[in-house]
């Protein structure tokens, strides 16, 4: 058998790329957040508007985000959201949501939860409704349901919603997701295992796996609303 080494320089040669890398991309957030900043002052001494103060707020949070600075990115994003949801722009809130989960809190996932309430209830931007849950998938359990729920409702949102070149990637994509989520939640290898298993968890029909999705987000929600979901859902057409 032919033994491989790598020698002692070379992997000090890797992890020095990877440091640097790193300090590159810490210092370019760094920057980006100054910059931020100094709008956000501006624009607060010239009296603008709540929304336009609230995208600045929204960006300032994904920074510190990035940086690892998840308390600091909470108290903005939380104000940003509030004001979004206030004039009705879903899509700017469930962005919100994206990165409160990111900024690692304690109420991370309820955040979580209530951008994927956003996200399938409005037709909102497809890839940050895929990407919000794509974090279910990432947080469940190999044997649990949540995952096989997300990734489905992924698969029908990009189908639904996006049209052309990002359909064909979108419905690509979701669909290799689910056929993952199928592979270590259920050891699923040929197309016949497949197709029993999305009958067993009724996951071909979208008024059985939407039900399903609403029981996972009331999981990762509890009673820690932060708008009327009762009143939303009564304004829908």
């Amino acid at each position: 058998m032919k033994h491989y080494s790598v020698s002692p320089s070379r992997l000090n040669d890797t992890a020095a790329d990877s440091i640097v890398g790193r300090n590159s991309e810490v210092a370019a957030l760094e920057s980006h957040l100054l910059i931020l900043e100094d709008q956000y002052a501006t624009l607060r001494r010239i009296g603008a508007d709540q929304v336009k103060l609230a995208s600045i707020r929204l960006q300032m949070a994904r920074t510190l985000a990035g940086l690892g600075r998840g308390s600091e990115a909470w108290g903005l994003g939380r104000e940003a959201f509030g004001a979004f949801i206030a004039v009705e722009d879903f899509e700017s809130a469930a962005d919100c949501c994206d990165v409160l989960f990111r900024a690692e809190q304690p109420e991370s996932l309820s955040a979580l939860g209530q951008g994927i309430w956003l996200a399938v209830t409005y037709p909102i931007d497809v890839e940050l409704s895929i990407e919000l849950l794509s974090h279910v998938i990432d947080e469940t359990p190999d044997n649990a349901d949540g995952a096989a729920v997300a990734a489905t409702t992924a698969l029908f949102l990009a189908d639904l919603r996006a049209e052309g070149t990002q359909r064909e990637n979108l419905t690509f994509f979701t669909a290799r997701l689910l056929g993952d989520v199928a592979r270590r939640h259920s050891g699923v290898a040929d197309q016949q295992a497949f197709d029993a298993w999305l009958d067993r968890l009724e996951l071909r029909e979208p008024d059985r796996f939407l039900v399903r999705l609403r029981n996972v987000v009331d999981v990762l929600v509890q009673d820690n609303w932060w708008f009327d979901r009762a009143a939303l859902q009564d304004r829908l057409p």
